[in-house]
């Protein structure tokens, strides 16, 4: 593994989750105790980090993926997928180990509920990482679920001046560590008030900044948009109102979005508002990667689609 050549500069390497999902859309979600009928599924592939690179990687970045992979057909769906989309990834492959899966039932409204298998001996080291593999970017996205690996990733790339963004949904043993070397982090609804004590989202996300001294701290809010702290002022971005068919991977489309804008050099309102049409554009399709498209059907969202209303953002 260290003996590979002296990789290129890529604009982003993601350090993270990949995973099967095998989605089943359903009329409505189930009751504890009953039974369901689904006509159908569809095995896809997604994970946090690997389907925000293959986003970027589609919208002309060129883009790096550090993770690992059983040898099983699921792992090879993975490497196909980096292959035919042209991402560089960084694979360790474990023998005789079951690549991530998830289960995700799709209701009606769109909504997604995720059901994990994830086999310990795929967990990420640092020993698994070469430094010039993360410092070799121009950005860097880790999901945190691989902690320690994650924190040894952003703190290379801190230590070379690359700026770190993470996708973070729960307080991982050692996410502190993480976090101090986050420029942008970017995490789910309720993780700011865990993560600081704070029962409010505002001053949790005042605390998070000044805890950690990131540049930026935000939230995604669903069909409420995103609220981030600049230190300054809060900026609120309304999400855009389209049919939902499918919320699994809004998350990743969003931090993918808000990557693709930060390295164009966009004001930050702009690099939410293209964020937030990125992720509204993936969820009227079903999957993970399903309702990925052009930059260019991201900016017409952007010119034709409303948003929806949300309430005025904190001082």
């Amino acid at each position: 593994m260290k003996a590979m050549a002296e990789p290129g500069k890529v604009d982003l390497v993601g350090v993270g989750l990949n995973a099967i999902d095998t989605l089943i859309p359903l009329s409505h979600f189930p009751a504890r105790g009953s039974k369901t009928e689904y006509t159908r599924a569809s095995i896809l592939p997604g994970g946090q980090a690997a389907t925000t690179v293959i986003a970027c990687q589609s919208w002309g970045l060129s883009t790096r993926y550090i993770g690992k992979l059983g040898d099983d057909e699921a792992g090879n769906l993975h490497r196909n997928e980096f292959v035919r989309t042209g991402v560089d990834a960084r694979l360790i492959t474990v023998p005789n180990a079951a690549s991530p899966q998830s289960l995700i039932l799709v209701d009606d409204g769109g909504e997604r509920t995720v059901l994990c298998r994830r086999d310990e001996r795929l967990l990420l080291q640092p020993s698994d990482l070469d430094r010039s593999w993360i410092v070799n970017a121009r950005a860097l996205l880790v999901d945190g679920f691989e902690t320690a690996a994650a924190t040894q990733a952003a703190s290379w790339a801190r230590a070379a001046g690359v700026p770190v963004i993470a996708d973070l949904d729960e307080t991982y043993p050692g996410v502190e560590d993480l976090i101090a070397n986050v420029d942008f982090l970017i995490v789910s609804r309720d993780f700011p008030t865990r993560l600081t004590g704070e029962r409010h989202l505002e001053q949790a996300l005042r605390a998070a900044k000044k805890r950690y001294g990131c540049m930026i701290t935000a939230a995604t809010l669903g069909s409420d948009g995103v609220l981030a702290w600049d230190g300054k002022q809060f900026h609120m971005n309304a999400a855009y109102r389209v049919r939902v068919v499918d919320t699994t991977g809004a998350g990743d489309i969003f931090h993918a979005g808000f990557i693709y804008a930060l390295l164009q050099g966009w004001p930050l309102d702009r690099q939410l508002d293209f964020a937030c049409a990125a992720a509204a554009l993936n969820c009227t399709c079903s999957g993970a990667r399903g309702g990925i498209n052009s930059v260019e059907a991201i900016e017409r969202i952007m010119a034709t689609t409303p948003h929806y209303a949300v309430a005025p953002a904190a001082d």
